[in-house]
């Protein structure tokens, strides 16, 4: 029956899986070349219309990039912050490990609008963690996250270069995660930044201010992140009221 889906499919279809399923399962690894246009017509028996248009669908979809004089080369893949998961549960989707490189690791006071962030008070101390997180050798993020140094200061001790922060809050701390609120605008970055993320001095990056809380509605982690524009990508789904 699948063989006889797959048949009634355009021959662009046909192509288009072919190489997207080379891609999902790592076959094709980010940076890869992507057979062109005319070798995949001869591979396949199509016209050279009909793989040109599997490979813009496939550029579409974000999965290739296509390079003029050069190819097409399998992309870096985008990050969806449609669904809350981890960057590392992100990765994992495109059959990628995610890498982190712990930049800084310390308790800190004095970080007033985290505190407030998080509901504590004034005087209160924090973990804060800075990581350039990495998929496919590319950075992707320059991220700090901020914790109440109470609870989580054994995270100092965590190796969370390769582990997931939200497994370890779950696995090592009990803490059963709900819900983030986002706040999402557009920003430049300095010379650090631009250093850390492989991105031109001033280059644009979205800045994400997100506050993660518990199912009991308590704030647990306040993050401040810089991803590179052309690593994130939203999809938002809007209802009219009554339809």
């Amino acid at each position: 029956m699948q063989r006889e889906t797959q048949d009634k499919l355009p021959a662009y279809r046909r192509l288009h899986g072919w190489v997207h399923d080379q891609i999902i399962s790592g076959e094709l690894k980010p940076g890869d070349a992507v057979a062109s246009e005319r070798e995949l017509a001869r591979t396949h028996g199509v016209s050279l219309m009909t793989a040109r248009h599997a490979l813009e669908q496939l550029e579409q979809d974000g999965l290739v990039e296509r390079r003029p004089g050069a190819g097409t080369f399998v992309a870096l893949p985008k990050i969806h912050f449609n669904r809350l998961a981890s960057f590392t549960e992100q990765m994992a989707i495109r059959n990628l490990s995610a890498r982190s490189r712990v930049l800084h690791a310390r308790i800190v006071a004095g970080e007033h609008e985290m505190l407030a962030r998080l509901s504590l008070p004034t005087g209160g101390k924090l973990v804060k963690i800075e990581r350039l997180r990495l998929a496919g050798g590319e950075p992707f993020a320059l991220e700090a996250c901020y914790l109440p140094a109470e609870r989580f200061s054994g995270l100092l001790q965590t190796p969370l270069g390769t582990r997931s922060l939200y497994m370890t809050l779950e696995r090592d701390y009990g803490v059963q995660i709900g819900y983030a609120d986002d706040e999402v605008d557009a920003t430049a970055t300095d010379a650090r930044t631009s250093a850390l993320l492989k991105v031109p001095g001033g280059a644009p990056v979205l800045r994400i201010r997100q506050t993660l809380y518990s199912m009991t509605g308590e704030a647990i982690v306040y993050s401040l992140a810089l991803y590179r524009s052309d690593r994130y990508s939203v999809l938002v789904r809007r209802f009219r009221r009554g339809q």
